[in-house]
């Protein structure tokens, strides 16, 4: 497809973030499996239904666009997904807390794309005047940066705190 104005890169913009979201949420229910902190496994809980609103939010839009969100792969998120798996799945830990560190760092990481991804699309519908649509990819933009703001303060509360003293 050549994208050859503003409304093409939105509404392959809003294509690539369902797919990234996606791909993030399969591996956020892997992160929370392995997690060790009731509270880290409360966040991503809270984190798959956040992304989840938001690949409703995004069909939807996509839907009032006329397109498919299928059919795109966001290989941006591939690889951090690829980042993920490697750095809090299958990297061996002496110690939960320490796994547990490396699950907000990796969570972290996915909502920071997804929260570029909802500022570029917002800022497109609000541009090309479609407000409404504007104002609900804020909610999802807000709500991914709310979520990453939970995963700072579990980290800075005690999480990397715990991951500081040595493995018995």
């Amino acid at each position: 497809m050549t994208i050859k104005n503003l409304q093409d890169l939105y509404q392959d913009e809003l294509k690539d973030l369902h797919s990234a979201l996606g791909q993030s949420l399969a591996v956020t229910v892997e992160l929370r499996e392995v997690a060790t902190s009731s509270e880290l496994a409360d966040a991503l809980i809270a984190g798959q239904n956040g992304i989840s609103r938001g690949l409703e939010t995004l069909a939807i839009i996509c839907a009032e666009n006329g397109i498919d969100p299928g059919g795109k792969h966001c290989k941006g998120m591939e690889g951090i997904v690829a980042e993920a798996r490697k750095h809090a799945l299958d990297a061996d830990f002496a110690d939960g807390d320490v796994r547990d560190a490396a699950i907000i760092t990796q969570y972290q990481h996915m909502a920071h794309y997804a929260i570029a991804g909802y500022g570029c699309v917002r800022s497109f519908a609000n541009r090309l005047g479609r407000d409404d649509q504007g104002a609900r990819l804020q909610q999802e933009l807000d709500h991914t940066w709310e979520g990453d703001q939970r995963m700072t303060r579990l980290a800075e509360g005690k999480i990397n705190a715990a991951a500081m003293e040595p493995a018995e």
